[in-house]
């Protein structure tokens, strides 16, 4: 009986550490798209992600919505990668997270299954439920919004997008909510 008295307290830990925190969509802005064969090779591209549920363009707006497989591990430098290799750049990347009780610090950093995010506009808080945060790193926007952000954001890991955090260098992504 003590076995599994244990075992479903470690079952019911992993299940929160699950679940703390899961980006369920992507907006997401790719500059260099001149006709749709573009859009069409970004598409193919971001396809290969084993983590991609979907990805539906938007022409109009030279978006891609990008849904996500429930509970895989996304890497957003991965998602920038794939529309690099098609040969565009990202011009902005707004996410949909699912938080779960995530406390962000006086720095504005929270460390979510294994991510660090570094909020600009958010610190001392509790994000839970459906928040809405865009990545301003470099590569993630414009390099005229990138250097004006520099200007403002104080995080010493903004200028290369990591930090040793714990005693591992790690990225760290940096958000700032809608």
């Amino acid at each position: 009986m003590k076995t599994i008295k244990i075992f479903s307290i470690i079952m019911l830990f992993l299940a929160v550490e699950a679940s703390a925190q899961q980006i369920t969509k992507v907006d997401l802005q790719v500059t260099g798209l001149t006709c749709s064969m573009c859009s069409n090779a970004t598409q193919k591209s971001l396809e290969t992600l084993g983590f991609i549920n979907s990805v539906k363009p938007d022409l109009n707006k030279n978006i891609f919505v990008l849904t996500f497989k429930k509970g895989a591990d996304i890497n957003l430098d991965m998602v920038r990668k794939k529309v690099q290799d098609a040969g565009f750049s990202v011009g902005g990347l707004t996410a949909d997270f699912s938080f779960n009780q995530v406390k962000v610090d006086d720095k504005g950093q929270a460390i979510v299954d294994g991510n660090v995010y570094r909020f600009i506009n958010a610190k001392n808080k509790t994000l839970n439920g459906p928040v809405k945060a865009s990545v301003i790193d470099k590569n993630f926007i414009s390099s005229s919004a990138f250097k004006k952000q520099a200007a403002t954001v104080n995080s010493d890991a903004y200028a290369n997008g990591t930090a040793i955090v714990n005693g591992k260098k790690i990225r760290v992504y940096h958000l700032v909510l809608s």
